[in-house]
């Protein structure tokens, strides 16, 4: 009996041994003691299995880990590839015995990473209707690639005979971030500039050595430092596709300029780098907010988690597709892509793998990029259970909201989808979630152009928005205020177009925003009207003063601060010239609306009443009150225009009582406004009159109509800011 268990053994011995010849690798047993040396042979390379807890690439002391993981696939294979060849010089299949669960890890030995790039190929089942898209021919990019092949030239496709062909490169990660803090700013004191890195430099007229890229834009910080913004918010920056639907209208080359079509989650975008960094990518990014952070500028990463750019059904198959499509996209029972992104898909976020995907996504970027905060575009999508319905108590929310290394990041989301989803004012928060406030901006622009009906709405969202944000359950920073960003018109042109002017787009002016609550004030678009011109200056410092004196953080578009203007286009995402790049010659141009912002800027630090509950009035008066035309006067009509609010506290600082008064007059003839009267032979000082041309150190108060120190005049379409001294 022992002798034919014996014979049985041998068989199998020798079975395995010719089905490893088949699979042409040599099999060793480990040694007692040894660390990290091969154990196998595969195609002529040393391997082992690898660091199963280490996603994408890692660096050993003498070979590389890849780790990969699909629940759906039969077989994995490593494809390596040499520099900007599109044939593989290999391809390691791995071993059955490497996979732990979903998990294919494979340690490869003597690889130097300047001389190779990967990708993998999966095979599986192929079924349509079940949303499996396995096809063993199939080139995959490494869902966690630290950086992307092929991408660096802005405006060259990817690809060969109509395949992508992505592949990733290994980076060493040396970067040398010292004893560098998290800055850790409050949200209610944050003043955020959401800027596109390309087009923030790309202009000639930026006057910055290396247009159009991080270093661009580094070169620019002295500037950002001086106007006194305390945090950037960046378009998109992982490595997308600008060649997606890339066409030619009227002679013109578009793009993807914006970058909401994320190929490489884990990826800088290397086209906005301005030196060629292989395996060391991101290093100039690094730099970048290194530098602003040393000059008290965090940085917040606008970051789009609800789709990718592989599309839907006719988009191509070049990473999540091919490794579990049924998991990473949310499907319809049929196996087509449900797109609440209007994009094509919708990342199924709330999956188990999805969910730990962004997760360690959004921690890598804390830890080895140091940033500061994220900005969810389409932050509904996160909110959508498998079947794509909306969740309660979503996972992904909550568990972003209590991961550890994510603890003191700002989490800022565009509460609304492209699926008629929108939950402004209602977002799962978890107290922790901030909000663009959708509400803010679309409110404060019909009020400030004069629509009736508008006054008390406008209160309401200048003191903090409190029908939507209980600062009990959501704090003081869940509503971030804007009135201008990269997705409709620029501030000047808010007051300068009636109407989109998106024809260069190629779309016969059918796409962006119909509803912009725009004035143009007299003119459709350019004038050389003196008090049209004058006018529209004034409507662009009653904005910016407003947002400056409303409650919650504050944003703002790079370029407003000169007067940027995209000549009427109000969706200008596939733009890569001059009617997306900041014009720096409007600088001087608009000077004075440039030095009003910072001063402006400079007052809502100053005066931390305007920002944030503080220290309780000495004198009694409450933290905010309402005086629209006369004292204590809260109640509005539908024909009102006129509103006063008093902020009253004492910054921590301070014994002394600070308080602010805003007044505002969105008629188109001059109001009288009644102050209240003030205790301790304080007077009111006018530190603001948008009516007034803005120079420093001006002496606003004599050109302002005052009355027996308690009454003013307030011009027609015109902001007021008092301090009581």
């Amino acid at each position: 009996m022992l002798k034919l268990f014996r014979n049985l053994f041998d068989a199998m011995a020798h079975k395995s041994d010719q089905e490893g010849k088949k699979m042409n690798f040599v099999q060793r047993k480990p040694q007692r003691g040894e660390k990290l040396q091969p154990l196998d042979t595969i195609e002529g390379f040393q391997v082992r299995p690898g660091f199963y807890t280490r996603d994408g690439a890692a660096v050993a002391q003498n070979g590389v880990s890849f780790t990969i993981h699909s629940f759906g696939a039969t077989s994995c294979t490593l494809l390596l590839f040499h520099p900007q060849e599109k044939e593989p010089y290999a391809r390691l299949k791995f071993p059955e015995a490497y996979r732990i669960g979903n998990t294919y890890s494979m340690l490869v030995f003597g690889l130097d990473i300047e001389e190779f790039e990967y990708a993998f190929q999966m095979d599986g089942p192929y079924d349509k209707a079940k949303g499996l898209l396995f096809n063993k021919d199939n080139i995959l990019l490494d869902p966690y690639a630290k950086a992307v092949t092929g991408q660096r030239e802005w405006g060259e496709r990817p690809e060969s005979g109509g395949d992508f062909v992505y592949h990733a490169r290994v980076v060493e990660n040396n970067f040398d971030w010292g004893n560098t803090k998290q800055l850790e700013l409050p949200l209610d004191d944050l003043v955020i500039y959401e800027m596109h890195v390309r087009g923030f430099t790309k202009d000639k007229s930026s006057g910055v050595s290396a247009k159009g890229t991080y270093e661009g834009l580094r070169q620019k910080i002295p500037y950002l430092k001086d106007l006194g913004i305390n945090a950037v918010e960046l378009m998109p920056i992982f490595e997308f596709d600008e060649m997606e639907n890339a066409r030619i209208v009227d002679g013109e080359q578009l793009y993807n300029y914006w970058g909401y079509n994320t190929v490489c989650f884990f990826a800088p975008n290397t086209g906005y780098s301005s030196v060629v960094e292989h395996n060391h990518e991101g290093d100039e990014l690094k730099q970048l907010i290194y530098d602003l952070k040393q000059n008290g500028i965090e940085v917040i990463l606008d970051v789009v988690f609800n789709h990718t750019a592989e599309g839907n059904e006719n988009g191509p198959s070049f990473s999540f597709k091919g490794i579990d499509n049924n998991i990473y996209y949310i499907l319809t029972p049929d196996g087509h892509y449900y797109n609440f992104s209007g994009c094509g898909n919708a990342l199924n976020c709330n999956h188990p793998m999805t969910r730990r995907f962004v997760i360690d996504c959004l921690r890598y970027w804390v830890l080895d990029y140091r940033v500061d905060g994220f900005r969810f575009d389409l932050a509904s999508i996160l909110t959508r259970g498998q079947n794509g319905a909306p969740m309660a108590e979503p996972p992904i929310l909550q568990g972003i909201a209590g991961d550890s290394i994510l603890g003191k990041v700002k989490l800022i989301a565009e509460a609304w989808d492209a699926g008629g989803l929108y939950q402004v004012g209602n977002f799962p928060a978890y107290r922790r979630w901030s909000e663009w406030n959708g509400r803010y901006r679309d409110d404060m622009r019909r009020f400030l152009k004069g629509d009736e009906g508008m006054a008390a709405t406008a209160l309401t969202r200048i003191t903090g928005s409190r029908d939507l944000y209980d600062p009990v359950r959501r704090g003081q920073g869940a509503s971030v205020n804007f009135i201008t960003c990269h997705d409709g018109f620029t501030l000047y042109d808010l007051y300068s177009y009636n109407v989109k002017h998106n024809e260069k787009n190629g779309w016969n002016n059918e796409d962006g925003d119909n509803n912009g609550n725009s004035w143009n004030c007299g003119v459709e678009g350019e004038t050389d009207n003196p008090e049209i011109e004058k006018l529209r200056r004034r409507m662009v410092k009653n904005a910016f003063a407003t947002l400056m004196c409303s409650r919650g953080p504050a944003m703002f578009y790079a370029g407003d601060e000169f007067c940027n203007t995209q000549f009427g286009n109000n969706n200008a995402y596939c733009q890569d010239n001059p009617i997306s790049w900041l014009d720096w010659t409007r600088l001087e141009t608009y000077r004075e609306i440039h030095d009003f912002f910072r001063y402006m800027i400079a007052f809502r630090k100053e005066h931390d009443i305007l920002r944030k509950t503080t220290k309780g009035a000495s004198s009694g008066f409450p933290e905010i009150s309402i005086h629209n035309g006369y004292p204590w006067n809260g109640g509005t009509e539908y024909t009102s225009r006129l509103i006063g609010i008093m902020y009253a506290g004492r910054n921590k600082e301070d014994t002394k009582d600070d308080i602010v008064f805003y007044g505002m007059n969105a008629y188109w003839e001059p109001l009288d406004m009644q102050l209240p009267n003030l205790p301790g032979g304080l007077k009111w000082k006018v530190c603001v009159n948008t009516f007034v041309e803005y120079e420093d150190g001006k002496d606003i108060q004599s050109q302002t109509e005052f009355h027996y120190d308690a009454k003013l005049k307030i011009p027609p379409r015109t902001v007021v800011i008092l301090v009581a001294e």
